[in-house]
């Protein structure tokens, strides 16, 4: 075998080394990547059954409903909204001192065969002014919201079915 042929073989196995590994890594990556979807995303497009991922919107009003689960956890049963759609979600354990109706939410968890939510974690927003950009996306995307047209209006304002009427432009 020449030297030539000798570099063309040792350069082969470790371009294949190296592919080799930037695919496991990759696949192993994908496993663990968790998405963000709204409620619009979710009725357009159904994610994969046992497919985790963050559920972000506004907690519908008059939809939270907290019990004890039959193995003495708090169990609380909500709506998450993004103005356009809503989805069901449930959650066992203690739910975050900031979280209430008309507030934004994001929650980590699966979708069930029957289209509840089955949350494991809840993230509730840190105070008045601050939003989770996702949500902030998604109300953009359903016609909750335009930045241009100001600071967004009161979480509760959010959760209808009609997205908010158009408001003049500052200066015009």
């Amino acid at each position: 075998m020449t030297r030539k042929s000798r570099r063309l073989w040792l350069l082969l196995l470790c371009a294949l080394g190296l592919g080799s590994a930037t695919a496991l890594t990759l696949t192993a990556f994908q496993d663990n990547l968790v998405f963000f979807r709204s409620p619009s995303d979710i009725a357009r497009e159904a994610p994969k059954p046992d497919r985790a991922f963050r559920l972000g919107g506004l907690v519908e009003t008059g939809s939270v409903m907290r019990e004890t689960a039959p193995d003495g956890k708090p169990e609380a049963r909500f709506r998450v909204t993004d103005g356009a759609h809503g989805v069901a979600v449930t959650y066992i354990g203690v739910l975050p001192d900031l979280f209430r109706e008309g507030q934004g939410v994001v929650t980590l968890g699966k979708l069930g065969p029957d289209g509840t939510f089955r949350a494991s974690e809840v993230l509730a927003r840190h105070d008045e002014t601050y939003m989770p950009p996702e949500v902030a996306d998604a109300l953009k995307r359903s016609g909750h919201w335009n930045p241009n047209q100001g600071a967004a209006p009161p979480a509760a304002t959010w959760n209808t079915l009609e997205p908010a009427p158009a408001q003049p432009r500052r200066g015009s």
